[in-house]
């Protein structure tokens, strides 16, 4: 073996962000849908957060939350997506180290606090279908500022030890991430050290973190969906469970990939290597996307006020 080839990089200056391994000739092409999302995005999220800022009949805890999704939609999607496009359209490979880490850090904290959020959405439910009597003095604004100062702060504590465990293995071999952008898991892999911890913390905090949130927000619905069962006529169980139904659609979107994602990177060694570039991407940059578009088609207040 070369000595380049056993160089340790005890925190490189920099790593090199290859892309999708496979298409770098179509990266032009790529970009294209890729910039089309990010578009969206940000109108999307932008015209959510200026329709319930501008309208006093949605300044209503679900409506707290929804401003609270929008913008980690915007911070999640800012954060990785100009890295990508500035890959495809100028082959700007390469990222700082601190700047990588803090990529990463980024996206695993809104990703949890995305998480936290659902969960704070799943409760507004509940209390209004459950205890609809209750809910203006359950979920007062004082609550609800408490409820998203917690998932604010719970994502950023998840998330802190992601940047320091990376920055403590040396790094051999290569600084090549055959990546769009900087993930806890696909950095370290490139260390020449034992990380074990570093992969049984990720997975840890998807299994049971995230199973957590997946377990709040399933009592909730079962609670939920007993309560509508009780309502007397089928209009009314249909009305009642269409409030939820942008909520479901949204969670849907979020997890589906999220988790796919992860357990593919860690078990699916089989797998291209594009397919989990893509992958990755998905869950990232689809969700934000289709977040205010939901809740704009299936929630009618929203849905006037935007016409």
């Amino acid at each position: 073996m070369s000595s380049s080839n056993r160089t340790i990089f005890t925190n490189p200056s920099t790593f090199i962000l290859m892309g999708i391994p496979g298409l770098e000739a179509a990266h032009i092409w790529v970009s294209i849908p890729f910039c089309a999302i990010y578009v969206i995005t940000i109108l999307a999220n932008f015209t959510i957060l200026y329709i319930v800022k501008t309208e006093p009949s949605l300044h209503e805890p679900m409506y707290y939350f929804l401003c609270m999704l929008a913008i980690t939609d915007l911070v999640l999607s800012t954060s990785t997506l100009p890295t990508m496009l500035s890959n495809f359209w100028f082959n700007d490979r390469e990222i700082g180290f601190s700047a990588c880490l803090t990529q990463l850090y980024f996206v695993h904290c809104f990703s949890a606090i995305e998480s936290g959020i659902f969960v704070a959405m799943a409760l507004d439910r509940y209390v209004a279908i459950c205890n609809p009597l209750r809910h203006s003095t359950i979920l007062t604004n004082p609550v609800v500022a408490k409820i998203g100062l917690a998932v604010l702060l719970s994502g950023g504590v998840l998330a802190l030890p992601y940047p320091f465990l990376a920055r403590q293995w040396p790094y051999c071999r290569t600084n090549i991430i055959p990546y769009t952008h900087c993930e806890h898991i696909d950095v370290v892999k490139l260390a020449c050290a034992d990380i074990r911890i570093s992969s049984y913390y990720g997975l840890s905090v998807l299994l049971c973190i995230n199973g957590l949130y997946v377990i709040l927000i399933a009592v909730s619905y079962t609670q939920i969906l007993r309560a509508i069962f009780r309502l007397p006529t089928k209009d009314a169980r249909l009305k009642t469970f269409g409030t939820c139904v942008s909520h479901l659609c949204a969670i849907l979107a979020f997890y589906i990939p999220t988790y796919f994602s992860s357990l593919s990177q860690r078990f699916g060694h089989n797998l291209p290597l594009s397919f989990h570039v893509l992958l990755a991407n998905v869950y990232l940059l689809v969700p934000p996307m289709l977040n205010p578009i939901i809740y704009g088609v299936r929630t009618k207040q929203i849905r006037d006020r935007l016409f």
